[in-house]
């Protein structure tokens, strides 16, 4: 019996991670195995070793064909970095036909005529979403077909993606022996794992925290209203801690997700913690207080950026239902009182439906958001299911491994509202 296998792959700064899955009803999955890599080969969502990071993809989807009895062929990809970018446009097109009733051949020409529009030369159209329709005079419309009319209009979010990254990112899934499906905007992937319908409907703030970018979403209505990337993520923090320590990126990392605090008001009482020694520097110990600072900084720091942003893009008032964040970088302890005390919205930690981690209850996590919701492809688009796939002979699963450690990336801006905090820090280590 041939099953409605579906595919994605998630490329990001500190991991890879591909999940094969088979769609058993009307947006259903049910996930039959996934895998995941260390990723050196991206920085902030851009692919800067192609071999590094096809050898990822390959070591993912061994691993997740392995435990899922298939062998894949194709794959949904996300897509992320700083070279994405979005704009609004309003079309139209006359209702031509006998009746003046909208067909869907009308739809056709509505995006035909969006593809027209002039672009910069190095980009390119990953999605146009269409927020409303208008007909003559009536708008607020979400589904036009049958309605009669002489005009028909549509008012648009096109997402731009840069032409060049793109190309490098459908380099890297051939040379690793697959085809590209569908390419998603990683925040609506993970929009598509995390909320649900009445925050889709109410109004959100989508905050996704990766590794090497943080990538954010408004979604009123069921619909992507706005969205952006921000060169400021989990890397930064650990690499902040790095420098106002002293110690390796490893020993950071860990620092930052054994003890790392948003806000010194998560925690009940303050501890000392132990720094392990570096050459002829022995071990010594630091308050917790001190590691919160240094983390809390650098995440009031991008949380009050993107406060700012929503504000002038003048949709901060359609955040009705709070805000969601998600993401690796999202696991901070106090994250969601840091959102509150910033945004004055509520906030909560977004994790991945049950609905699609049922099998697999590990992927209930945060970091698996992007990864879960590709499974879905673009919404309103079909062909995401009934991809080729092979059921190959049997063998032992390889051993799955450790989620790498994020490694650090240049500051996203020299001007930075956690800089002098970070120096006073590095200098109190100095005089030490």
């Amino acid at each position: 019996m041939t099953k409605n296998i579906v595919a994605a792959l998630d490329l990001g700064t500190t991991k890879v991670c591909v999940v094969i899955a088979e769609k058993t009803g009307n947006d259903q999955y049910t996930v039959l195995g996934y895998g995941t890599a260390k990723s050196e080969g991206m920085t902030k969502g851009m692919i800067m070793n192609v071999g590094r990071t096809v050898d990822a993809i390959r070591e993912a989807v061994e691993i997740a064909e392995t435990r899922a009895g298939i062998k894949i062929r194709t794959v949904n990809v996300g897509v992320a970095g700083e070279h994405i970018s979005s704009l609004r446009h309003r079309n139209y097109v006359t209702i031509t036909n006998a009746e003046h009733e909208v067909t869907e051949d009308d739809l056709v020409r509505l995006d035909k005529d969006v593809r027209l529009i002039k672009l910069p030369p190095e980009k390119q159209i990953l999605h146009i979403i269409q927020e409303e329709f208008i007909v003559d005079d009536q708008n607020g419309i979400d589904d036009p077909i049958g309605m009669t009319g002489i005009k028909l209009e549509a008012l648009n979010y096109i997402v731009l993606a840069g032409n060049s990254a793109v190309t490098n990112l459908k380099k890297v899934v051939e040379k690793a022996g697959l085809q590209v499906s569908d390419l998603i905007l990683q925040p609506i992937a993970s929009a598509q794992s995390v909320l649900e319908d009445n925050e889709a409907d109410l109004g959100v703030l989508l905050i996704d925290i990766g590794g090497g970018t943080t990538d954010i979403a408004i979604v009123h209505h069921n619909t992507i209203k706005y969205s952006k990337v921000f060169g400021i993520a989990g890397n930064l923090v650990t690499n902040d801690i790095r420098e106002a320590l002293g110690v390796v990126t490893d020993e950071a990392e860990d620092l930052k997700r054994k003890y790392g605090y948003a806000t010194e008001s998560a925690f009940v009482h303050d501890e000392d913690i132990l720094i392990k020694g570096v050459g002829a520097r022995g071990s010594t110990h630091i308050p917790l207080s001190l590691l919160t600072q240094i983390v809390g900084s650098r995440m009031k720091e991008l949380f009050e950026l993107i406060e700012i942003d929503i504000r002038s893009s003048g949709h901060k008032n359609k955040i009705r239902a709070g805000i969601i964040l998600t993401g690796g970088g999202s696991m901070l302890k106090g994250a969601t009182d840091l959102a509150f005390t910033v945004f004055s919205l509520p906030a909560r930690l977004g994790v991945p439906l049950q609905s699609l981690t049922k099998n697999f209850p590990e992927l209930e996590k945060p970091e698996f958001a992007t990864v879960l919701g590709l499974l879905r492809g673009t919404p309103g688009k079909e062909g995401s299911a009934s991809v080729p796939y092979e059921i190959p002979e049997k063998k032992e699963t390889p051993a799955q491994p450790e989620t790498a450690p994020e490694k650090p990336t240049p500051a996203a801006s020299k001007k930075n509202s956690g800089k002098g905090v970070i120096s006073n820090i590095i200098d109190f280590f100095k005089n030490f």
